[in-house]
C-alpha cells in the first residue's frame, strides 16, 4: 500500500504563485516509478495537470504548459508542483496521483482556489 499526503495548496490572487508538494509512504512506495497531479474543476472531468517518471520525463496538460512546473525527489518519494502565473480557471481540486507498475493511487485532494 502506498500512502499520499499532500500540501501546499490555498487562496490566492490572479498572477501569484503557489506550490503543492506531495509525499508518498508505505510499504510499496519503492514500487513508485510515475507522480503527478490531476484536478478537477465544479462541474468539470478531472484533466491531467503535470506527471513526471522516475526518469524524469514530464507531460503538462496544454492549459498549465509554461506556467507550472513539476518536479520530484526520487529519494523521498516527493512530487511539487510549481504554479506561476495563476488564473482563476486554475480554481480547482488537486490530486496527487502515484503510479506503480499494477495500480494507481490518489490522495484526498487538495483545494486551489485563485481569484480575479
Amino acid at each position: 500500500q502506498v500512502q499520499l499526503v499532500s500540501s501546499g495548496g490555498g487562496l490566492v490572487q490572479a498572477g501569484e504563485s503557489l506550490r503543492l508538494s506531495c509525499a508518498a509512504s508505505g510499504s510499496s512506495g519503492s514500487s513508485i516509478n510515475a507522480m503527478g497531479w490531476y484536478r478537477q474543476a465544479p462541474g468539470k472531468q478531472r484533466e491531467l495537470v503535470a506527471i513526471i517518471t522516475s526518469g524524469g520525463n514530464t507531460n503538462y496538460g496544454d492549459s498549465v504548459k509554461g506556467r507550472f512546473t513539476i518536479s520530484r525527489d526520487n529519494a523521498k518519494n516527493t512530487v511539487h508542483l510549481q504554479m506561476n502565473s495563476l488564473k482563476p480557471e486554475d480554481t480547482a481540486v488537486y490530486y496527487c496521483r502515484a503510479q506503480s507498475p499494477t495500480t494507481y493511487y490518489w490522495d484526498k485532494g487538495t483545494l486551489v482556489t485563485v481569484s480575479s
